[in-house]
């Protein structure tokens, strides 16, 4: 069997290696080479997913050539940031499933960039799935989404394993878009974790938070089915409330006056407060939660001057 080329060595590519590899030979590809020997000399991947062995049937390399030599699709795991460069490198005959929960430098789906770049068969993977438990083989569950439905069975039969159950879908920009939104209203989550406001003013962000998640996607054509499936509700929920979320842990850090760094690891909310944010201003959408993290991301307002502006709008119905 050729095997399955997972790009990106960080700690989700790292699981989704080692759940793939349940299903037959996989080839993590990491892109520094000093890394890559460790990886294949030590068999754990203690930088971004310690504690985790890599078995048998995964191999490392740092050589891109190698990693997708004869492979029909190799799955794209590096920070949304790295994508376009990636892209660059890759031929466009290579079938891609783009799995960074991000947007394009250019603040548009990372999907419609590869398109764009010529990329034919182009899927995207989404869902409540923390790179520490699905490595570890907890139960989870995913979602992989194409606008060619046949692509997308083929991507789910390489990666449903007994400790992973992927779903497909055609909504390709509710599934993506869905990972970019929550991302932000994780580290909303951590300010309120940060800032001790309890559990009632948890449960209204997660709530409101989902309603700004539908009206953007909406806004850019997704289903509303999706929003309240595994890759909207449900990693909503699970990075909103979990000890794993670097998105979390970064609006805590925000709450304690620190900076938000985690070691290297990319914070894709952080980033992605403000090109959300200034989506809304220049499509007339009111998404306040977005705007307050992006305003308090960039130092404009103090973590307690957000929950204020939050908390002293306008009355208004709750559908709204």
């Amino acid at each position: 069997m050729t095997p399955l080329p997972v790009l990106g060595a960080g700690g989700w590519g790292t699981a989704l290696a080692v759940n793939a590899a349940r299903n037959g030979p996989v080839m993590l590809w990491a892109r520094r080479a000093q890394f890559a020997q460790t990886l294949q000399s030590e068999r754990v991947n203690a930088e971004y997913l310690p504690g985790v062995s890599l078995p048998p049937g995964l191999g490392v390399t740092a050589h891109l050539g190698e990693a997708i030599q004869d492979a029909p699709f190799a799955l794209v795991v590096v920070p949304s940031v790295g994508v376009p460069e990636l892209l660059a490198a890759l031929p466009r005959t290579l079938g891609l499933v783009l799995c960074a929960k991000g947007l394009a430098p250019d603040g548009g789906q990372l999907t419609v960039l590869a398109r764009q770049l010529g990329f034919t068969r182009v899927a995207v993977l989404s869902g409540p799935n923390h790179a520490e438990e699905v490595g570890r083989g907890l139960p989870a569950a995913t979602v992989v989404a194409s606008r060619d439905a046949g692509f997308a069975r083929t991507v789910q039969a390489a990666l449903m394993t007994p400790a992973l159950r992927v779903y497909t879908s055609e909504d390709e920009t509710g599934v993506e878009l869905g990972g970019v939104v929550k991302n932000v209203m994780a580290v909303a989550a951590g300010l309120v974790d940060g800032l001790s406001l309890g559990d009632n003013a948890k449960a209204a962000l997660i709530t409101r938070g989902l309603r700004e998640m539908s009206r953007y996607l909406q806004a850019c054509g997704a289903h509303e089915d999706t929003v309240y499936g595994l890759s909207g509700l449900g990693d909503l929920v699970a990075t909103a409330t979990s000890r794993h979320s670097r998105n979390r842990a970064a609006g805590e850090a925000l709450a304690r006056g620190e900076h938000p760094g985690q070691g290297g690891k990319v914070v894709e909310g952080l980033r992605t407060a403000g090109l959300l944010s200034a989506w809304a201003a220049a499509h007339g959408q009111d998404l306040p939660i977005v705007q307050a993290v992006a305003q308090v991301t960039r130092g404009d307002w103090s973590p307690q001057q957000g929950v204020a502006q939050l908390m002293e709008r306008e009355a208004k119905p709750e559908r709204h």
